[in-house]
């Protein structure tokens, strides 16, 4: 325990020391105020289009309701979408960080069981995760009051607060293969590239009908179940999603832990 403690607060500390946890939280900032901003649009949508705020895309979301439980649904579809790059960007920098500032063989060389330097990564991981998660939140909630959305409660608060948890949690568990391939490709690059091509595959599994099957439509899918803003609700997911997104996190874990495990400290 005192080794997992010690290599977290190392971790922490890289982390505090550089500008990237500022950065990932003024991109998070973003989607709730894109969010307020398509509410002022559809609260007023003729002023807002006289004030050239509409273009031809944009008059498609003048079909909706300006409301809490819209801007609410708004931000748990947007952490599954932006999340899935965002958290991926965190676990690269995390992992790749290594790489890219040449500390890797430092680090390999530490009395410290390299399970636990992944254990302590994953930590800050999912630490990190759920900050930005509760400022996008909160957030959220600065915004929402601030163009005087109706249909506000506290019941719906909660309800919209554990479905971004739940959301953020479902992209943090497919994260393991990020870390992964940020190792094994020893930088950015390759587990960017993964993040881009699963968040593309997973469209094309939803758009056939299958994104139940593919652990990275999950996120997505779940945040469209409680939608009311897009029009119809996506169909429930099974237990078998679910499964497949702990299998999913369970296989990462582990390829990341032995590649750790077996890293050549020579190169």
């Amino acid at each position: 325990m005192n080794a997992f403690l010690s290599a977290l607060w190392a971790e922490m500390l890289k982390a505090r020391r550089s500008k990237v946890p500022l950065g990932t939280a003024a991109g998070f900032s973003i989607l709730p105020l894109a969010g307020g901003l398509f509410m002022v649009i559809m609260k007023d949508p003729e002023r807002a289009r006289a004030m050239g705020l509409i273009g031809a895309k944009a008059q498609l979301l003048t079909g909706g309701a300006a409301d809490w439980p819209s801007y609410l649904d708004f931000l748990a579809v947007g952490t599954a979408a932006m999340g899935a790059l965002l958290f991926a960007f965190v676990t690269a920098w995390v992992f790749g960080r290594e790489f890219s500032d040449r500390t890797a063989k430092e680090l390999l060389a530490l009395p410290t069981p390299r399970w636990v330097i992944v254990a302590a990564k994953f930590a800050l991981i999912a630490l990190w995760i759920l900050g930005l998660t509760l400022l996008l939140f909160v957030a959220g909630l600065g915004v929402g009051t601030a163009v005087s959305l109706p249909g506000w409660s506290l019941e719906l608060a909660w309800t919209s607060f554990r479905s971004l948890v739940i959301t953020a949690l479902l992209n943090f568990m497919l994260m393991p293969f990020v870390a992964y391939f940020a190792s094994a490709g020893r930088g950015y690059i390759p587990p960017l590239g993964w993040a881009i091509s699963t968040l593309g595959l997973a469209q094309v599994a939803g758009l056939m009908g299958r994104g139940d099957w593919f652990p990275w439509s999950v996120p997505g899918l779940f945040s469209l179940m409680f939608s009311m803003m897009y029009g119809q609700r996506a169909e429930p997911l099974g237990v078998h999603s679910y499964v497949l997104v702990a299998l999913t996190f369970v296989a990462g874990l582990v390829c990341t832990v032995i590649w750790w495990r077996s890293a050549d400290q020579a190169r």
